[in-house]
């Protein structure tokens, strides 16, 4: 059989079936041209990865599938059973592998998928054959980078302080980061990417990888003194957490893999036309009462604090955390899912029945899947937490985790859910999950792979039964960003920080995953809540505008002329949201690391931000080179939104000037002179 081509959007990946067992990966990369298969034949004789390594291939890697039978080892080895192939050259296509191992007593399906956009998917179903049953230790999914991809890219982080980029090279051995927390992570690396020394957002190869998975995951690089190296990832799986009795599967979960021939930002382009693929509405502006109130649910200060939201031009209002019964502090009440009659005597009613009087949508704030060892719950069903039957896991933020693998306990949930959605109609569910989960034992053995697809069947039929609802996943802020997640939630939270300078940055990189408008962007309060710094209105809210733009400030507490210019901001943010929404993002290598330079485009329109971050080394800054732009189409330039303070403007912000595109993306335009924690938004339209 001649080699397999997949190819897309300038990206091909090649499969070699001539040998014994799996399919090679010969090539994943740049595109290929015309070439049919047997052309590439001669060019198919360096030593490449199978579909899933082992060591009967001549691996001696990590392996693809590790696992065993009690009391007995036997190496796999798999036989070709059959190949699907439905590809059309330029568009993608999929191969569907199966295998088998007689011996071994295990059957292999293999999915790989190139979309129109040239992403490649990967995933793995592994079933037992055998009366005895097969233990499932790691099962991943890889593909190869050529020698040339010499530096590695990841991500670590914490607590409202997400996504914080490191490098390091790329020599033989193994670069692992897993993930035991139960979730996706604060210190998740999110994305893992390869590629030649220096890569940055708009220069050098690249090949990345992401697991779409929210429980344990694992994210590696591994290079072999015979001359192969690869990338995979997959779900982290403790002992005895997945055991397959005679006839059962276990399927990983889809597995990402992007190439870019230009940078990172082509990697983040392809990844975010996938998501994309799923449409969805506008994006309404989201005020979100957290920051503003806490815990204080006082009508009257609620209703003063729609009344001004809905005069400042925000669509949606969210409750958050304090309306169910018992709960004033956090130290009581998880799992209690019923409206305090206390706080509030005639239910959510008279604040939901304003809100959208005033034109707003109405959300609410949920943790369905913790619990407070203080709540009747608990009280009544202690055994419904996710832990071992002796003893509580150790308390994190004064909750535990319940066990939603227990029908009963997902029941409930499901039943609580659906009847406060309906009713009260609500447009929005803010979906947190407040802690990572220690000692996840569920009937005797580990219990996060049951617990994640436990959490993926609550939501999906949450959403079967109210198709209208919109979900945002909030994990502490940003400790559950992936595409397991995405492919059932509407956005990110993607800090609990709204400390505009740390959000420049987080926003950056959790960027290169996720689109503008599923990442939540708020302004935050003048003096932020997390990190105690003051920054001026302008810039929390020239940082929010690239986002799904949101409101997380006590609007009670602002002066009018405050109200005033955010009012501003908010109407600006509607008028670009049609480009902010669906353009391509695209991130200069701008050479101050004082500065950052950031846009969105599309062929008629685009729009830039220009941030200082910190003081300038030189005197005078550089010029701002806008990445993106045909460079044989002439743009009118102009300054959108208020012109920051203080700065020393250059001529051409004092009046629309119009210029090539290839001027803009080679000289670019004279920078101003901002001062720190300022921003300048730059609007382009082509002529």
């Amino acid at each position: 059989m001649s080699p397999v081509i997949l190819s897309a959007a300038g990206v091909a990946l090649v499969l070699d079936d001539s040998g014994p067992g799996l399919p090679r990966v010969r090539h994943f990369g740049a595109g290929l041209g015309p070439v049919a298969g047997p052309g590439l034949l001669p060019a198919l004789a360096a030593p490449a990865p199978p579909l899933l390594p082992a060591q009967g291939d001549g691996w001696y890697g990590r392996p693809g599938l590790s696992g065993g039978r009690d009391g007995e080892h036997w190496p796999v080895r798999w036989t070709v059973d059959g190949i699907d192939v439905s590809a059309e050259p330029g568009s993608g296509g999929s191969v569907t592998v199966t295998a088998s191992d007689a011996r071994a007593g295990l059957r292999l399906v293999s999915e790989l998928v190139m979309d129109g956009g040239g992403l490649v998917r990967m995933r793995h179903t592994v079933a037992n054959a055998e009366i005895s049953p097969y233990r499932v230790a790691g099962l991943v999914c890889v593909l190869p980078v050529p020698a040339r991809a010499g530096e590695l890219l990841d991500f670590t982080g914490r607590w409202a302080l997400e996504k914080v980029p490191q490098r390091a090279a790329f020599g033989q051995g193994a670069w692992s980061r897993e993930n035991r927390r139960g979730r996706t992570g604060h210190d998740a690396t999110g994305l893992l990417a390869a590629g030649t020394p220096g890569f940055g957002f708009g220069r050098g190869e690249v090949w990345a990888v992401h697991a779409g998975w929210s429980g344990g995951h694992v994210h590696y690089a591994e290079r072999l003194a015979e001359g192969v190296a690869l990338l995979g990832a997959g779900e982290l799986l403790e002992p005895g957490e997945v055991v397959l009795a005679e006839g059962a599967g276990y399927s990983t979960p889809w597995v990402y893999f992007a190439w870019s021939g230009g940078g990172l930002d082509e990697v983040s382009a392809r990844l975010h036309a996938h998501l994309r693929s799923r449409p969805l509405p506008v994006r309404p502006v989201t005020l979100n009462n957290w920051e503003a109130t806490y815990f204080d649910h006082g009508l009257d200060r609620l209703l003063e604090l729609a009344e001004r939201a809905a005069a400042a031009g925000i669509e949606r209002f969210v409750l958050d955390d304090g309306w169910f019964r018992h709960r004033r502090h956090d130290r009581a009440g998880l799992g209690d899912w019923y409206v305090d009659e206390g706080v509030w005597p005639d239910g959510l009613h008279p604040l939901a029945d304003r809100v959208r009087k005033l034109g707003m949508q109405f959300g609410l704030w949920f943790e369905p899947e913790m619990v407070n060892p203080d709540s009747d719950l608990a009280r009544e069903h202690p055994d419904w937490i996710l832990g071992h039957a002796e003893r509580l896991p150790p308390p994190q933020r004064h909750q535990q985790v319940l066990d939603l693998a227990r029908p009963e306990a997902y029941a409930y949930l499901l039943e609580r859910l659906d009847t406060l959605v309906g009713e009260y109609a609500l447009d929005y569910i803010k979906w947190d999950h407040n802690r990572d989960i220690a000692e996840p034992v569920h009937d005797g053995v580990p219990g996060v792979h049951a617990q994640t697809l436990a959490t993926y069947r609550l939501l999906d039929e949450l959403r079967a039964r109210h198709p209208g609802l919109e979900i945002e996943s909030c994990s502490s802020g940003g400790a559950r960003v992936d595409y397991g997640i995405l492919a059932r939630t509407d956005r990110v939270w993607t800090s609990d920080s709204n400390d505009a300078l740390d959000r420049q940055q987080i926003q950056r990189w959790t960027g290169l995953l996720v689109p503008p408008e599923r990442m939540g962007c708020h302004v935050g309060a003048p003096r932020d809540h997390v990190t105690g710094r003051a920054l001026p209105l302008a810039f929390r809210a020239a940082t929010a505008l690239f986002g799904h733009m949101g409101v997380e400030w006590d609007l009670t507490a602002a002066s009018q002329e405050e109200l005033d210019e955010l009012a501003t901001w908010i109407a600006l943010h509607k008028r670009l949201r049609p480009v902010l929404h669906a353009g391509r993002v695209v991130r200069a290598d701008h050479p101050d690391p004082s500065a950052l330079l950031h846009g969105v485009v599309l062929p008629e329109r685009a729009v830039y931000a220009y941030a200082q971050l910190s003081s300038r080394l030189e005197i005078a800054p550089g010029p701002l080179r806008l990445p993106g732009l045909d460079p044989e189409a002439v743009y009118e330039v102009r300054v959108a939104g208020p012109a920051p303070e203080g700065a020393a403007m250059p001529q051409w912000t004092a009046e629309p000037v119009r210029l090539p595109g290839a001027v803009l993306g080679e000289l670019g335009l004279p920078a101003p002179a901002l001062r720190p924690a300022s921003a300048l938004i730059v609007e382009l339209e082509r002529v």
